[in-house]
């Protein structure tokens, strides 16, 4: 995220066997924090989902059925907005203003994403959740554990990240089935690539952080950055195996 600098090369774990097990300890309790907010993000960003799906065709599609609604389109930009406050405002924002606009943000999303519920069947959704909780542990748990240094794939990954917003606005005039496939599964690939380095770097920022008076408030970055890697992940799986609704 913007604002935040790599620690890895400023910053190096103890070597005494007493402070590594302290500092091992303390990355433990670190990671947990992380992986707890962005499960009870994703949490509450289902739960409203699902809530207001019954509402989400009124609310969220114009009239004619053709299109999004002018609220429509403020629900589905505004977590946007949400993301570029935590980002480049984290070091301004209080700490309990950071954790309330991550949960703002949560719901928000919820709202957005309420239109699955519209498009897809209830088993397909509940069925690519879980294949996506399956894969992104598993990637995460690659990324925390291996001695590889991912660091490397970050510029790319975020450039294909960029690549990818840039054809799916070029698809929106064009509506190309190939190019909409094409898109989710590249999309698949860059976040499963992102769940990895995000949670390394993650890991990385511990060292500079620990101790100090950002470490919560970077518990809250760390946190939205993976399930952002979650979120779009679950999406473009969604739009390649999603059963739709007739």
């Amino acid at each position: 995220m913007a604002n935040w600098t790599d620690p890895r090369a400023t910053v190096a774990p103890p070597s005494s066997v007493g402070a590594r097990a302290d500092y091992d300890a303390g990355l433990r309790s670190y990671m947990l924090s992380v992986y707890n907010y962005m499960a009870s993000g994703v949490l509450l960003t289902g739960i409203v989902a699902l809530l207001f799906a019954p509402y989400a065709r009124d609310v969220l599609i114009n009239a004619a059925g053709t299109g999004m609604s002018g609220l429509g389109w403020l629900i589905t930009l505004a977590p946007l907005a949400f993301i570029m406050v935590l980002s480049f405002g984290i070091n301004r924002l209080a700490t309990g203003t950071a954790q309330a606009l991550f949960w703002a943000f949560a719901v928000v999303m919820g709202l957005s994403m309420s239109t699955i519920f519209i498009t897809y069947t209830g088993t397909s959704i509940a069925q690519t959740f879980f294949a996506t909780a399956a894969a992104f542990a598993g990637l995460s748990l690659w990324g925390y554990t291996t001695k590889r240094d991912l660091s490397g794939f970050g510029t790319f990954l975020i450039m294909g990240v960029v690549g990818i917003l840039v054809a799916m606005l070029i698809n929106i005039f064009l509506q190309s089935s190939a190019m909409a496939f094409a898109i989710s599964v590249i999309g698949v690939l860059l976040f499963a690539g992102l769940t990895a380095y995000d949670t390394q770097r993650i890991k990385s920022i511990y060292s500079y952080v620990a101790g100090t008076d950002f470490m919560a408030k970077s518990v809250i970055m760390g946190a939205l950055q993976l399930y952002l890697d979650f979120v779009n992940m679950f999406m473009f799986l969604l739009q390649l195996f999603g059963g739709r609704r007739d």
